[in-house]
């Protein structure tokens, strides 16, 4: 049987599925959906995980949003996000500091696709950049 997919998903493919923002929420939900049925693994970076925090929390309870992230890690791993991370990351070829660490997270945490809808800023790094749709053609082997 063949190692399944390892993938880091951005920020905006999950508040594509949180907020339901359309019209790419039902990609987006399906990439979702497809690592928390184990037909790959996907993680977010660390710090992911905390903007997503301050992006949610408009409006809702801390209970509420804490529920939303805890079910969000039931299925997403966290790349850590370390010295060696955001040494690498000065060193990239990136316009936007954030985007180099989290490619450079997702290559440490042993990703082999970063899935995100704003490909061309990640056009740059080591890994390459899918977006939802075309993640999904390559699980159903039609990419």
């Amino acid at each position: 049987m063949a190692a399944k997919l390892r993938v880091l998903v951005d920020v905006d493919v999950i508040l594509d599925v949180l907020q339901k923002r359309e019209p790419h929420y039902a990609a987006s939900a399906a990439v979702l959906a497809s690592i928390e049925a184990g037909q790959a693994k996907g993680a977010m970076a660390a710090h992911t995980f905390t903007t997503l925090y301050d992006l949610i929390a408009k409006g809702q309870s801390s209970e509420d949003v804490r529920a939303v992230l805890t079910n969000l890690r039931q299925f997403l791993a966290i790349a850590p996000v370390d010295q060696s991370v955001i040494d690498e990351a000065l060193n990239l070829a990136c316009r936007d500091f954030e985007d180099a660490v989290q490619m450079i997270a997702a290559l440490h945490d042993g990703a082999q696709y970063f899935i995100t809808r704003n490909v061309q800023d990640y056009q740059a790094g080591p890994l390459p950049a899918l977006r939802p749709a075309e993640f999904l053609a390559l699980l159903a082997g039609t990419l």
